[in-house]
């Protein structure tokens, strides 16, 4: 018993490491394409909204898929799903680069998306059944922060690749090291094989139909604050430089580099935050404190006219308790979810994402187009507050739910 207790630690250190670097592959192809646009668009003659459109078509079939893919991870294990899922993403991006015409990007960057769709509930299936319980927050944390840094790796990477060898080679390149990844996790399927019979047919627990997600409360309300939160995020990360011109009078320059301090402060704050999740069971009141704080700091923003040293740290401020609530979020998830269910709860969460991130663009290029600068500061805040109170619902109702619909 001694000797199974003080492998423990290394043995879940090794598991969350395998785990979160596919979690890195997964952020690294979300963003492999748009830093390569400029390149394209002179290659090909495309305007960027047809590009666009290959990125749209990425995340719309992420979103569609993910749910299923999480009924696929609970049915045949996350050792199947997950590298199956990188070699369609790495193959995706790697035939992106091959396509001679658009209209074949376009289908093979749908593909694509389809591939990316398998990493949350496949990672998740294993972080919350391999990983002890009190290290489990720090797991989710550390999931976050890798999938930032993939963010981050891709466009300096492909755009070297592409500088010395083009935009093609640069995407095949990428492409090939995807699916060396994908042939490592096969290797290493013993940390991604789930214990017991928790993915086999003949499993005797109840797991809830897609049908039963739709209606069970706890479920649906962790999905609309993955949504909502998406947007908040969204709107801070990808539109900052565009907005804080327009309400801060500071330049496009001091606008990304304000972008790149929030992405810093973000990661270091779900860092954090899995230390401080993994003290408490109230997972709901961090999200609630951390995003009331937050929500305060967005509107500070958009209507209260800052020098810039201000402006620099009240964006860090926000990242970082924003980022702290993230790991707490994974776990007010984790505990809405039937045995056996990680998978296809995740899935179906975790598809709110997509849905924010396609809700962003639309709703931002709305405000800014009727002139209306400040609205998106009011989005977000907006959007964070529903947050507070769909994680306040799902922290309350989560067991009688659970307990009447599937026996727990």
């Amino acid at each position: 018993m001694t000797d199974i207790s003080m492998d423990l630690p290394r043995r879940d250190a090794r598991i969350i490491g395998v785990v979160c670097g596919a979690h890195f592959t997964s952020h690294f192809f979300q963003l492999v394409l748009p830093p390569l646009f400029p390149l394209m668009q002179a290659s090909l003659g495309l305007s960027f909204t047809e590009l666009g459109l290959m990125v749209s078509l990425f995340f719309a079939a992420s979103g569609l898929a993910q749910v299923g893919a999480g009924f696929a991870v609970d049915r045949f294990g996350p050792h199947v799903v997950l590298p199956a899922g990188v070699a369609l993403l790495s193959g995706g991006v790697l035939l992106i680069g091959l396509a001679p015409y658009y209209s074949l990007m376009l289908v093979v960057a749908f593909v694509a998306g389809l591939g990316n769709s398998v990493y949350h509930p496949a990672d998740f299936a294993v972080l919350t059944t391999r990983v002890s319980p009190g290290r489990r927050a720090r797991a989710f944390s550390i999931h976050s922060v890798t999938g930032t840094l993939g963010w981050a790796a891709a466009p300096v990477t492909v755009g070297a690749l592409a500088t010395l060898f083009g935009w093609r080679s640069a995407l095949v390149v990428a492409g090939v090291g995807g699916l060396i990844a994908a042939a490592l996790i096969v290797m290493d399927r013993g940390d991604f094989t789930l214990p017991g019979p928790a993915h086999h047919k003949d499993d005797n627990q109840i797991k809830p139909s897609f049908v039963e997600l739709l209606t069970n409360p706890a479920i649906v309300m962790a999905f609309l604050f993955f949504m909502l939160m998406t947007i908040a995020l969204g709107t801070m990360q990808s539109y900052m430089p565009t907005l804080l011109p327009r309400v801060q009078s500071v330049s496009f320059g001091f606008a990304t580099w304000v972008t790149t301090l929030y992405l810093i402060a973000n990661a270091l704050g779900a860092l954090s935050g899995g230390f401080v999740a993994d003290m408490t069971k109230r997972h709901d009141l961090i999200m609630a404190f951390n995003l009331a704080i937050a929500i305060m700091l967005f509107l500070l923003l958009g209507f209260v006219a800052m020098p810039d040293a201000l402006i620099l740290l009240v964006s860090a401020a926000n990242g970082f308790l924003i980022g702290m609530t993230i790991p707490a979020r994974d776990m007010l998830v984790q505990a809405a979810t039937p045995p056996g269910s990680t998978g296809r709860v995740f899935g179906f969460v975790y598809s709110g994402l997509d849905l924010g991130a396609l809700v962003v663009p639309l709703a931002v290029g709305i405000l800014l187009d009727h002139g209306m600068n400040h609205g998106p500061f009011v989005l977000a805040a907006v959007a964070l507050a529903i947050t507070i109170l769909s994680a306040a619902l799902v922290g309350r109702r989560k067991a009688p739910v659970l307990e009447a619909q599937f026996g727990e």
